[in-house]
């Protein structure tokens, strides 16, 4: 098989280890709907992530900064994850092997683009209210739960009333966060 992602199926059946690859955080949100296709008898999702800064100015108000986009490459367990969780308009943190992808346009012009081949993918919990689901975990059983904790319970989204943006909006008493 020759094509775009031959690297990575040979990657993910350990037929070559890495070595040298830049890892990278990103945080921001997804801007596109995943895209979802199976390559080599893998399943592949694929969904563009932009990162924007803010800086404040003199005379203390905000102004946009540098933006960063770019393409996360989802693979083996990160699929069914992200497919079920996320979605365009997400925020998220991406952390994986960061690489140029070149290509060749329609026009036959030579291109290249950012991507990562993601080693996890999650929910930014700064900017949203999310509830985890595990497979096979159910809680803690009333037998193994102190009787007296000293933590109180974290609030879940239906507590909350409603998934919010993590601005403070639906509660007013909430700390602002910082950029």
């Amino acid at each position: 098989m020759s094509g775009k992602y031959e690297h990575y199926l040979r990657h993910l059946r350990k037929e070559i280890e890495p070595m040298f690859e830049t890892q990278l955080t990103v945080v921001g949100h997804i801007v596109n709907d995943l895209q979802r296709r199976t390559v080599g008898g893998q399943e592949l999702i694929k969904f563009r992530v932009a990162s924007n800064s803010r800086r404040r100015t003199g005379e203390g108000s905000w102004e946009p900064g540098n933006s960063l986009f770019i393409t996360v490459n989802c693979w083996g367990k990160l699929v069914t994850g992200v497919g079920a969780a996320l979605g365009k308009g997400a925020p998220v943190i991406v952390v994986g092997h960061v690489y140029t992808s070149e290509y060749e346009d329609r026009d036959g012009n030579r291109r290249s683009s950012l991507e990562m081949r993601a080693t996890s993918v999650g929910p930014d919990c700064s900017r949203a209210i999310v509830r985890i689901e595990k497979p096979g975990y159910a809680g803690p059983d009333a037998e193994s739960a102190p009787a007296n904790s000293a933590e109180e319970p974290v609030n879940s989204a239906e507590d909350a009333g409603s998934v919010g943006s993590g601005d403070g909006a639906e509660n007013p008493s909430a700390l602002p966060l910082s950029a």
